[in-house]
């Protein structure tokens, strides 16, 4: 789906590829889905409908998303095959590159603000672990124990993870499992664009795996002569075709659209085995928000401050 007219500011945002099956959605749950998207949107718009950054409204919003249990970022992620969290996120400043990452982290209650740190207060691109702690800390940035990050049902699904592998069962492909993330692109009035996004990975992944989320080009990335990107998927595909990248290349060299160059490149991972999606939007507030597999938590608003929202392959939700 793409907005294809321009628009003096816009925001989109995505609670990750590989969404719930149909079947399993409740009203109740749907409906949360729905509720912690809006407040993401709500968050943004209400930054950039001030006269505020692109860098901030995406900060803002991934925030929000990573605040709500059911997206799997912050509060809500998911546990490695050891039981723990490990998370990561990346933001960018499309008006000079500028870009700060963290891999690795657990603690932070908004790993977003964490990448924010160090693109802002280091001379550094990433930083992971311990090194990235310590920043924090000397930041202030608001710290929280593991209490606060547990969640039943992403310990459950990691339960039944290590038992299918116990078991020997083949892998059933559940796309939700693969992947999760939470993501934010942004145009303000001033025309700059910036992107950001965040996420605990896979559920059951290897400690120490970092995806494509806090890799510069690969998951994330903004120019403002081109695009914002903030993608979410099956991370090492992404990685080896540099995603987010991509896109800008084949905007700024073969001059393709928004629409063509990020519908062509999700296309061309799921030929691959890339399963996931992305969110994407250009110089002139045109949005895009294609996907390979059942479904993106999606959702985009622009001036007239009507937020839509999706999860399947379905008409979006208006306000």
């Amino acid at each position: 789906m793409t907005l294809s007219h321009p628009q003096s500011f816009a925001l989109a945002i995505h609670g990750g590829a590989g969404t719930i099956k149909r079947s399993a959605l409740t009203p109740a749950l749907t409906e949360g889905y729905h509720a912690g998207l809006r407040r993401a949107l709500a968050a943004g718009h209400e930054v950039l409908a001030d006269g505020g950054s692109a860098l901030d409204a995406v900060t803002v919003a991934v925030m929000a998303l990573e605040d709500e249990p059911l997206f799997n970022a912050g509060r809500g992620a998911v546990f490695t095959a050891e039981g723990v969290q490990e998370m990561d996120a990346a933001i960018m400043d499309g008006r000079d590159r500028g870009a700060g990452a963290v891999a690795g982290l657990f603690g932070p209650r908004n790993p977003i603000l964490a990448a924010r740190a160090v693109m802002e207060q280091t001379e550094h691109v990433l930083l992971i672990g311990e090194g990235a702690l310590d920043l924090c800390r000397r930041q202030g940035l608001p710290m929280e124990d593991a209490p606060y990050f547990f969640t039943q049902p992403r310990w459950d699904a990691l339960q039944a993870e290590l038992e299918r592998r116990r078991s020997g069962a083949p892998d059933d492909g559940d796309e939700q499992r693969r992947h999760g993330t939470v993501g934010a692109v942004a145009r303000d009035r001033d025309g700059n664009l910036a992107a950001a996004t965040s996420t605990g990975g896979m559920t059951a992944k290897a400690r120490g795996r970092v995806g494509d989320s806090p890799v510069i080009g690969a998951g994330t990335f903004a120019d403002n002569i081109t695009c914002a990107v903030s993608a979410t998927g099956h991370g090492e595909h992404f990685i080896r075709r540099c995603a987010a990248h991509e896109i800008d290349a084949r905007m700024r060299w073969a001059g393709q659209t928004l629409e063509r160059a990020a519908g062509d490149v999700v296309d061309e991972l799921g030929v691959i085995g890339g399963s996931g999606g992305l969110i994407a939007i250009d110089r002139d507030g045109r949005v895009a928000l294609p996907f390979n597999c059942s479904g993106m938590y999606r959702g985009a608003i622009g001036p007239e401050g009507l937020a839509m929202t999706a999860i399947h392959r379905e008409e979006f939700r208006i306000g």
